[in-house]
């Protein structure tokens, strides 16, 4: 079973509708108010399965979203065809090519939509032949993704034509490949109810992955977290649902929201997993504004001008914007754009996704346009670096290697966990190309970052001429203290935490860390010559009673013998366990590992027991067991200690 969706299209009163229902057996009007009027309103929906022309064996299981063709209802229309792999179009024969029909032509066109049907309804009205209509639809349909859409008369009054149009379907959608689970599902909510007993129900057509029973996902924009009761397709229980499906979700402890913005869930919201990331206000983008426009004489034919007010309709919902074009005061006509979509409010959506932009008063189709940027900063719109970014990003193959490079070329460093989470690429095709970019030498992978190559040398040569500097002015000293180091290079670094993988880098080669120091390993720091006699008499006051050392103020009373005391602990050679205690590190090492021994052999241990078993005096035990416990060696539990290895 291959499971795919389309889509109706066409203007008011050509047989949308009465079509859906002849091929499927289902009237998709499901509303009063349409029954009472005659006209579509909102989304309808029905479902058919076809046999393959020429597989044996494999059947098509194709969801049919019916869309209400009045140019009053057009932001119901664009919110069902969202997601749809092929446009049916219907045109009437006794019509022809009509304003909305042209219209839904440039909203699917915008959205991407690239596969058609085209229906020739009431036939039957015909007096002659349907050659010139049909050359009048050619025609229109010419310099489009439709070009060579198949055009089959048909009438549903006698039901001819019905079995020609069922195998064009089939031809069209057998060329298509399956749809690709990249384990990023999104499913855009398109209706909404609650049924007695069983409470929310959402529907949609589903991208992007599958979805399970009991799963966690987040609606969004409120990211609201809530679990997958149960699932169907077309009706039927099933404990998964695959990409490419009309699918329904039980969401049981979510409410239908009862206006925009309010609690709940309702039509636009999206469904999707947490760790995809939060809704954003702020997109760059490539507009488009269609050529067809001037010729059709629609509405939405003037320019869309700088800063305007508009309804951008993107998956199943629309939301208030305004437009600022990255130059220029206005996009005409056949012309596109860089773009900044400004919202009001936040909108979740994915690099490459597809939207259409129609006037505030929803009277005209304005543009179309694609992401380049989903969280975009609207600060650095017009900045120099940003605007020749987005020129490369609009222009490029959209292969994840090249959107890799771009973006790492633009903010030199992300997280490998980050890069591109919002693309339409699954985490491993993201993680080939990056591997295959480091292994070609543009990127550098450490720890859980990549960065740009000439960037990332280019830093670490910096940071390392920064350690041999203080080398050279001050030999004495064991090194670059690591919060110089971080003033040094955090004018250059994108992210404060990436300052822990410089570090780690520049010691996995000539340089090593010690305390809050950094340093080459071959440097070997030297006191001057007039503090060598304060070491000495420090050394020797420390080694003669290791673990009942003078205070602090009694090691060290003057200038000299501070200065020295310094040098000894920036060194290593001694270790502070606070501020009156210090003992030599050869001590310091083995009174930790008699402690280990003490309570892996004993038990828990009290300061007290611990205390006697090395002979000092709480004065110094109790700092030192505190250091212990900073480091990770023990761990305090009421009045004793335990290591840190036994914690349950």
């Amino acid at each position: 079973m291959k499971h795919f969706i389309i889509a109706t299209a066409g203007h008011v009163d050509h047989g949308k509708s009465a079509l859906v229902k002849a091929l499927s057996g289902t009237d998709p009007d499901r509303l009063p108010e349409e029954k009472a009027r005659g006209i579509t309103i909102d989304l309808g929906f029905a479902h058919i399965t076809l046999p393959s022309n020429e597989e044996p064996g494999v059947s098509f299981d194709l969801g049919i979203v019916d869309v209400p063709g009045h140019e009053d209802f057009v932001k119901n229309m664009v919110a069902g065809v969202g997601s749809i792999d092929l446009a049916l179009f219907v045109v009437a024969a006794d019509d022809g090519w009509m304003p909305q029909t042209e219209e839904h032509l440039q909203i699917l066109t915008y959205l991407g939509v690239d596969r058609a049907v085209v229906a020739l309804t009431k036939t039957d009205l015909l007096e002659a032949g349907s050659d010139q209509v049909v050359a009048d639809i050619r025609a229109k349909l010419q310099d489009t993704p439709f070009a060579s859409a198949p055009i089959i008369g048909t009438s549903v009054m006698d039901g001819s034509g019905l079995g020609e149009l069922k195998a064009a379907l089939v031809q069209e959608l057998g060329r298509l490949g399956p749809h690709r689970d990249i384990n990023k599902p999104r499913l855009p909510v398109d209706r909404v109810f609650t049924l007695h007993g069983i409470g929310t129900v959402v529907t949609g057509t589903l991208a992007g992955g599958t979805f399970r029973r009991g799963q966690t996902v987040v609606i969004q924009p409120s990211g609201r977290t809530t679990r997958i009761r149960s699932l169907q397709n077309h009706n039927a229980n099933v404990e998964a649902s695959s990409p490419g499906s009309r699918t329904a979700i039980n969401l049981p402890d979510v409410q239908i929201a009862t206006a925009s913005g309010s609690e709940g869930v309702c039509r636009g919201d999206v469904l999707t997993l947490p760790e995809l990331g939060s809704a954003g206000k702020v997109w760059n983008v490539l507009l488009e504004k269609s050529g067809r426009l001037t010729e059709a004489k629609l509405s939405g034919s003037r320019p869309l001008k700088n800063g305007t007010l508009v309804r951008v309709h993107h998956g199943s919902g629309n939301f208030p914007a305004r437009v600022q074009l990255i130059s220029g005061e206005s996009l005409t006509a056949g012309a596109k754009a860089i773009a900044q979509i400004r919202s009001e409010t936040p909108i979740f959506a994915m690099i490459g996704d597809r939207f259409v932009v129609r006037d505030w008063q929803e009277q005209g189709t304005l543009a179309g346009g694609r992401v380049l940027d989903p969280d975009a900063n609207p600060k650095r719109f017009r900045g120099q670096a940003q605007r020749a970014y987005l020129e490369k990003l609009a222009c490029s193959t959209g292969a994840p290697a090249d959107l890799i490079l771009l973006q790492l070329g633009r903010d030199k460093a992300a997280r490998s966990t980050s890069l591109l989470l919002r693309s339409r690429f699954s985490a491993a095709e993201i993680a080939e190309a990056a591997s295959q970019l480091v292994r070609e030498g543009k990127l550098v992978l450490a720890g859980e970052w990549l960065m740009e190559s000439d960037w990332w040398i280019k830093l670490r040569r910096s940071a390392a001429d920064a350690i041999d500097a203080k080398h050279r002015t001050d030999p004495n000293h064991a090194g670059l203290a690591l919060g110089e180091l971080r003033a040094a290079a955090g004018m250059n670094l994108p992210d404060p935490a990436l300052f822990e993988t410089l570090v780690a880098d520049l010691c996995r080669a000539d340089f090593e860390q010690a305390g809050v120091l950094i340093r080459r390993r071959k440097h070997q720091p030297t006191l001057p010559p007039h503090l060598e006699a304060a070491a000495a008499r420090l050394r020797a006051a420390l080694a003669a009673k290791p673990l009942e050392p003078p205070s602090r103020k009694e090691l060290a009373p003057d200038s000299a013998t501070q200065q020295a005391l310094r040098f000894l602990l920036q060194t290593g050679e001694a270790v502070e366990l606070g501020a009156e205690v210090v003992l030599l590190a050869e001590f310091y090492r083995r009174v930790t590992e008699q402690i280990r021994k003490l309570i892996a052999q004993n038990g828990a241990a009290t300061v007290s027991e611990i205390r006697q078993a090395i002979g000092s005096s709480r004065r110094v035990v109790v700092p030192l067991l505190e250091k212990l416990d900073r480091d990770g060696i023990t761990r305090r539990e009421g009045d004793k200690r335990v290591l840190r290895a036994e914690k349950k």
